[in-house]
């Protein structure tokens, strides 16, 4: 939780005045139902109170006849007079007592008939418009302030959503742009054993599930406490007793919320899992569509996704169930306990202990009393599932890279002299690839690398860019250990270019320049040019701005390498790395290939990996890898000449070929 506040920190004030809002957000929604009913009571039932004679100028005075009565309560004595309702009309009773007004309050119609029957003055339209004057005034009044209520409310709202939703976007933008730059600095080790679905699932999913938290639920917790307690307050204020009655269901709802937090807690859980699980699986599956297809693997495949697919559904389908149960029976309690004060609240007005206002204020309250109270379950279960979100989002974060940068890197301009000096290198704890190996490569020269399948070749290649640590020995750049050197500096100075070439969503000119912004439109057109990519390239439509999908699709295997090059070059590196770059090119293709890997390789020091011999017969060394260990090195000839492995493999491919 405390990390999560981290994020928060920067934007307290704001949250802070989301708080406040909040507290004057419960104020009208409290004070709404108390308009209601002091209208009822002072102006829709205010015929019950009873009038005295006043001047006409005294506050509140109406005229009746050839007088002028007023409802002020403060002004006292005989005679009094008292609006009567019988049998749908309005009669004035005159020259009562203070006691006789009392039990016309209470009357019931054959009181009524009496007072009638005894001289009770019939009202007509504009007699009772002019007595009820101010109640009609107090009505208009009251309407116009519920109003008010209303839009301020929604006026409160909409800024309290504003304000919390902007905040929490600009969190989880902060979040996922951590993360993000987080997994850019995490070692190859760590892509090649976490799956990317995973990846996907905590970048996407998991924060968004975090935004809810800051955005919406630790304010909306906030003020459904509040809310409860000021609900709480406000009824036991008004008439304890009713209050009593209208907690009468409180502890069955407790029961209800906490094992409605359990079972919520734990289908979340569980679903969350699903989602990544399914994520996982598409991932891999879609990267793979190609051998699935080629193997007719198809049929074996979509089993498996249904049987994905029908979990993920069984999960959501238990958390649809638990709030569809939850919910219903909420409201359900919460009709109970209306119909409580409904029956309670009527038998007291009958009584004369309760006002038909106070009773429409407690059916109000209560009727809203058990809506945060089920808004407060579900976002407790809501909150600990953000919470165990975080806590996977972290868990990324935690991920230590196994590469670290120098504290003091060493300046260096990179010329491309790169020694190895008794290196051991294991990926897996004293299982040693590369065993006590040592090698020169001087500034210019183009090394090749040959050997069995496992013989530890690539492994050098990736020591060399230092996406993994040695165990034992030193590697060496213009004499520098390479640990000394800033990675940013050392992978800047080495150009490599791979076996299955990566082409990215976007355009021929961004797939070449990675918009790098340091790399103009004309270094673009330059790189492809120099290794005549630039033939094809002119040929489409949109030139350098055709556009490309993901993994270069639309091109054949020569163009993609050709892009490649282009894109290696853009970068100008001093050490050019080619890890069987033309092994899926056909012979046609190659001539074109074996053409720009020569102006490519001008001026660089070059290091080749190649098992097509003929490939890598013009290096000026080649090196031959055996069970971790060189165990030949020099020129083709003389390689061939000392008849060992070389040779062995020369003569294989020639009898292939």
């Amino acid at each position: 939780m405390k990390r999560l506040l981290a994020y928060l920190k920067p934007h307290k004030w704001v949250m802070a005045c989301a708080t406040l809002l909040v507290l004057f957000i419960i104020a009208v929604e409290l004070y709404r139902p108390i308009i209601i009913g002091d209208a009822i009571d002072d102006y829709i039932n205010g015929y019950y109170a009873p009038y005295t004679v006043t001047t006409k100028d005294a506050p509140g005075a109406v005229a009746y006849r050839d007088i002028y009565l007023t409802r002020d309560g403060s002004v006292t004595g005989a005679p009094y007079y008292q609006l009567i309702l019988y049998q749908d009309r309005y009669y004035m009773a005159e020259d009562l007592t203070a006691e006789e007004c009392a039990v016309l309050r209470d009357a019931d119609n054959t009181t009524l008939a009496a007072y009638v029957s005894d001289g009770a003055v019939s009202l007509t339209a504009d007699d009772l418009k002019e007595l009820r004057h101010y109640d009609f005034i107090g009505i208009l009044r009251a309407a116009l302030l519920y109003l008010l209520m209303l839009l301020l409310g929604f006026v409160l709202n909409a800024a309290d959503t504003w304000m919390l939703q902007k905040m929490g976007q600009k969190i989880i933008y902060q979040m996922r742009e951590d993360v993000f730059c987080h997994i850019h600095g995490l070692s190859l080790n760590f892509f090649n054993q976490t799956p990317v679905g995973k990846l996907v699932t905590r970048v996407s999913n998991d924060t968004e599930a975090v935004n809810e938290l800051f955005s919406t639920i630790l304010v909306k917790l906030f003020k459904n406490i509040v809310l409860i307690i000021g609900y709480a307050v406000v009824m036991i204020s008004i008439d304890a007793r009713m209050a009593g009655y209208s907690f009468l269901l409180l502890p069955l709802v407790a029961v209800l919320t906490f094992f409605f937090r359990f079972l919520s807690r734990k289908a979340y859980q569980i679903t969350r899992n699903k989602i990544t699980e399914l994520n996982t699986f598409l991932s891999e599956h879609i990267s793979g569509m190609r051998l699935i297809q080629i193997f007719a693997r198809e049929e074996e495949k979509y089993k498996q996704f249904e049987k994905k697919s029908g979990e993920l559904f069984a999960a959501n389908w238990r958390e649809v169930m638990t709030f569809a149960i939850f919910r219903p029976t909420i409201d359900l309690l919460s009709i109970v306990a209306t119909i409580i004060i409904l029956g309670v609240g009527s038998a007291s007005v009958l009584g004369g202990t309760l006002s038909i206002g106070t009773l429409f204020i407690f059916i109000t309250y209560i009727s809203s009393f058990f809506k945060p109270i089920q808004e407060l379950a579900e976002q407790f279960g809501t909150l600990q599932s953000s919470l165990a979100s975080a806590e996977k989002v972290f868990s990324i974060l935690d991920e230590k890279p196994e590469i670290v940068n120098p504290q003091n890197p060493t300046d260096i301009i990179i010329k491309g002299r790169i020694e190895f000096r008794h290196v051991w290198f294991a990926y897996e704890k004293d299982d040693y690839i590369l065993k006590d190996v040592s090698f020169v490569i001087n500034p210019g020269e183009k090394i090749a690398f040959v050997g069995a399948t496992g013989a530890g070749k690539s492994s050098i290649l990736n020591l060399i860019g230092r996406y993994f640590d040695i165990q034992k020995g030193e590697i060496l750049i213009d004499g520098v250990d390479i640990r000394e050197i800033d990675t940013d500096v050392l992978r800047c100075a080495i150009g490599q270019v791979q076996q299955d070439v990566f082409i990215f969503t976007g355009d021929i000119k961004s797939n070449i320049s990675l918009r790098n912004e340091m790399i103009s439109l004309e270094d673009v057109k330059r790189a492809a040019r120099i290794v005549g990519a630039d033939s094809f390239i002119e040929k489409l439509p949109g030139g350098y701005d055709e556009p490309v999908t993901e993994r270069g699709s639309t091109l054949s295997a020569g163009q993609r390498q050709l892009l490649s090059f282009a894109r290696t070059l853009a970068y100008n590196p001093a050490i050019l790395v080619l890890d069987e770059a033309t092994a899926n090119i056909d012979t046609e293709t190659e001539v074109m290939i074996t053409e720009a890997l020569e102006k490519l390789m001008e001026g660089r020091t070059t290091i080749m990996v190649a098992h097509r011999l003929s490939t890598i017969q013009h290096a000026d060394k080649i090196i031959v890898m055996h069970e971790g260990q060189i165990a030949e090195s020099g020129s083709h000839q003389e390689l061939l000449a000392q008849d060992g492995i070389y040779r062995k493999l020369y003569e294989l491919q020639l009898a292939d070929g």
